[in-house]
């Protein structure tokens, strides 16, 4: 059995949704466990938690070590990945020490206010965080849509030209009930789908 973890902040529940698409996709896949771990600040601390959304009983590091492959995911402020998951990145070091993620695979999704809102540079941010780790990055492999045309059904598939993750939109003015809009979570999925099959290839052949 390959196991992923989702590891992610969401500010406001719309990255959040992201991540529950991404983890979707993967689960498509038979032959892997999917588990959602969730960044979250320690009441009245500038510390950070991880919550496994599934079993509030799973120690969040200790599934990171034990997984195959690990996708972040986290919103985009100012240009930048949140402090929260910044905070996480830091953390990790005593696992960088021990370089205990090296060969895992990992890939990643962002999220912003604007088509672009440099969630380039999140993005980039993930790509070094898990260069550093040892890790194997997974692309999407999906073709960009075309943002340009009327699509009030929101159809095509990254539509947003993202080809390093998952990238999303999510309108400053619209809930985590309606944004981002189902063709970002249809891109999500397609990476969770993607991170699946080649995590069960990827240990099939170790």
């Amino acid at each position: 059995m390959a196991k992923i973890a989702i590891i992610y902040h969401s500010g406001k529940g719309h990255t959040e949704r992201q991540a529950r698409a991404v983890m979707e996709g993967a689960s498509k896949v038979e032959g892997v466990e999917i588990r959602l771990i969730s960044i979250k600040e320690k009441p009245n601390s500038a510390d950070i938690m991880l919550f496994c959304q599934e079993d509030e009983t799973i120690d969040g590091w200790d599934y990171l070590n034990k997984a195959d492959a690990i996708i972040f995911g986290s919103p985009t402020y100012m240009g930048s990945i949140s402090f929260q998951f910044k905070k996480f990145m830091d953390m990790s070091s005593k696992v960088w020490f021990r370089q205990a993620w090296k060969d895992k695979l990992a890939a990643g999704f962002v999220n912003s206010g604007w088509p672009s809102g440099d969630k380039l540079n999140s993005m980039l941010q993930f790509v070094i965080f898990a260069a550093q780790h040892g890790m194997i990055w997974i692309n999407p492999a999906v073709i960009p849509g075309n943002l340009a045309k009327k699509d009030p059904e929101c159809t095509d598939v990254n539509r947003l030209g993202s080809f390093m993750g998952a990238m999303a939109m999510s309108p400053f003015d619209e809930s985590a009930e309606i944004a981002p809009p189902e063709c970002d979570l249809i891109t999500a999925r397609r990476l969770g789908e993607r991170v699946a099959v080649s995590t069960l290839r990827w240990i099939k052949g170790k």
